[in-house]
């Protein structure tokens, strides 16, 4: 039997990278998937894609910075599904510049999506796992959540307050047999990332003990591992995905 049949799993900004690549593996192991993200195009795209293959899916588009976008997604979802059994806020953006350069627009997109988007989808769902006494919730931070980076102090601060999210929540809802664990990727190869200029990849793969960039699907692997049955005694956790960049 697949790990996950009969399970129904929400991953948000899945609609390619990371996201796309838990998706598609929760599906591979038998999971009713829903797709949430806010780029219409490429999540009918991988809706279709995952149908083709057989998995149980259904999308929605839907900004998760907006606390009526996510109530009325979940509501649709909870009206298909009596138990809401995995969380994936895997949902992000970036916006980089020098602090002395960055707009308030700038901080407040990334902070909105990244932090205040994980806090709506998670509020949204956690009655419904607390009613049914079970649930997984798995936080998609970042390796500079952990270590910071130059030009990344609003993307830093919002995988940082993630970690922080994750713990201070897994303790509220542990003795009703939910877990929140994190997982912090490092460098992957993704279309974000391959935008990246020559000089600069080549500065991170000099700074990486194991001297190659991550694939989504190493990161994907750890994230169903928390969302297993393997993983039940595991919560509050951080678990970096980077090849050794940052050892913490």
């Amino acid at each position: 039997m697949r790990r996950f049949e009969g399970k129904v799993s929400i991953v948000t900004g899945s609609a390619q990278g990371i996201g796309k690549e838990i998706a598609r593996k929760l599906g591979e192991e038998g999971s009713e998937v829903i797709l949430i993200d806010l780029n219409e195009e490429r999540l009918k795209q991988t809706y279709e894609e995952f149908k083709n293959s057989g998995f149980k899916v259904s999308f929605f588009k839907a900004d998760i910075s907006k606390r009526e976008d996510v109530e009325n997604v979940v509501a649709e979802i909870e009206k298909k599904y009596e138990v809401i059994h995995n969380l994936v806020n895997n949902a992000g953006i970036t916006r980089d510049n020098l602090l002395m350069r960055m707009n308030e627009e700038d901080w407040d997109l990334v902070m909105n999506v990244n932090l205040k988007g994980a806090f709506l989808m998670t509020k949204a769902v956690i009655r419904n796992m607390i009613k049914n006494r079970t649930g997984r919730i798995v936080n998609i931070s970042s390796v500079v959540g952990l270590m910071g980076n130059a030009g990344q102090t609003n993307y830093s601060a919002s995988k940082a307050g993630l970690i922080g999210f994750t713990r201070s929540l897994a303790r509220e809802v542990a003795s009703r047999g939910i877990t929140v664990n994190a997982v912090a990727p490092g460098y992957i190869e993704t279309e974000m990332t391959s935008r990246l200029p020559q000089d600069v990849k080549e500065a991170f793969l000099n700074i990486i003990p194991m001297k190659r960039f991550g694939k989504p699907e190493e990161v994907a692997e750890v994230v169903l591992f928390l969302l297993s049955d393997s993983a039940s005694y595991i919560t509050g956790e951080v678990i970096s995905v980077n090849g050794g960049l940052f050892m913490g």
